[in-house]
């Protein structure tokens, strides 16, 4: 079985691995070009194309795929039996998607046809799902619409970030791609096809990051900031300065009491002190504050950061 490889971040490294230790032949990888990164911008090569280097892999990095007609002739002359696509980052045009003979698959981060596009697994986090997964599937020129050939379920943790997800995710994503091509090789491999009941998953956008103290609860609000962690980080404002939440949880009860609640506006501050931390009233429940970062500080702890820094109660963050 001779395959090209296409991907480009840590999530797809994974994969590339898993199918390179199944002793598969990888007649090349095709990943995103260096970008420059850091206060330097030194040019850094992605997760896929630093395994690559080290096995000794071809490499492609074309800027743009759609009439590429030299990059296309060269993966004709390949003539891989199958194209594997993990978070590759580029949409393949129809001329790629033809050329190997057992097909395109795709490893994708989501129960399909729930969460297609760009972001599954941070969507999955957003809106506080339960349950998510890993869906291998045969591409087609449509997004993320091609027919499903293997899918695992996953629990989500109560706590459990983007990040932490990612990482788990991308360890199954591996194992089942190589299940999926043992099954195409052995001509066993289940076909299904997804129907019209979906869901989109678009990027992220900055603008989503503000923490909405008005309208969300303490458990939306625990969402986004999970859901964010560690991409961007949730923000907010308090006396014009700029803090992200990195960790919080939902107050229980046993925790605090507040008294006239109903009088205060959503976002004040109920308790601040380095040793019971700090809770924000929010539209539904309380807000705990666990992980915080100042402006040009560090990530720490509440605990850490009330140490140094004075937030008063009944301020209100914007």
């Amino acid at each position: 079985m001779k395959i090209i490889f296409m991907g480009t971040p840590d999530f797809a490294k994974e994969s590339l691995e898993a199918v390179y230790n199944a002793g598969y032949e990888i007649l090349g990888i095709v990943t995103n070009p260096d970008k420059p990164k850091g206060r330097g911008m030194k040019m850094i090569a992605s997760p896929v194309k630093q395994f690559a280097l080290e096995k000794k892999l071809k490499i492609y990095q074309p800027l743009k795929l759609k009439n590429n007609t030299e990059f296309i002739e060269e993966i004709k002359k390949l003539n891989p039996d199958i194209i594997c696509v993990v978070a590759y980052g580029k949409i393949l045009p129809k001329e790629i998607l033809e050329i190997p003979r057992l097909g395109c698959i795709n490893v994708h981060g989501s129960l399909l046809p729930k969460y297609r596009g760009a972001a599954p697994i941070q969507w999955a986090v957003l809106n506080g799902d339960n349950t998510t997964g890993i869906t291998t599937m045969y591409m087609d020129i449509g997004m993320d619409t091609g027919d499903i050939i293997l899918k695992q379920e996953v629990k989500i943790g109560e706590d459990e970030t983007t990040g932490e997800l990612w990482n788990r995710l991308s360890k199954i994503g591996g194992d089942i791609l190589v299940e999926t091509i043992k099954r195409i090789e052995q001509g066993t491999a289940p076909r299904e096809k997804q129907g019209d009941n979906f869901t989109m998953a678009p990027m992220l956008s900055k603008e989503m990051a503000k923490i909405d103290w008005e309208n969300k609860t303490a458990k939306e609000i625990k969402n986004l900031v999970r859901g964010l962690n560690p991409i961007m980080g949730a923000y907010t404002f308090l006396n014009g300065k700029k803090l992200k939440f990195w960790k919080v949880a939902v107050a229980t009860d046993q925790e605090i009491i507040a008294d006239n609640m109903g009088i205060l506006r959503n976002g004040t501050v109920l308790v601040s002190d380095q040793k019971d931390g700090l809770f924000i009233k929010t539209k539904e429940g309380i807000l705990k504050v666990l992980e915080i970062q100042g402006e040009n500080a560090k990530r720490m702890s509440i605990g850490d950061f009330l140490r140094g820094n004075f937030i008063e109660e009944f301020e209100v963050f914007e």
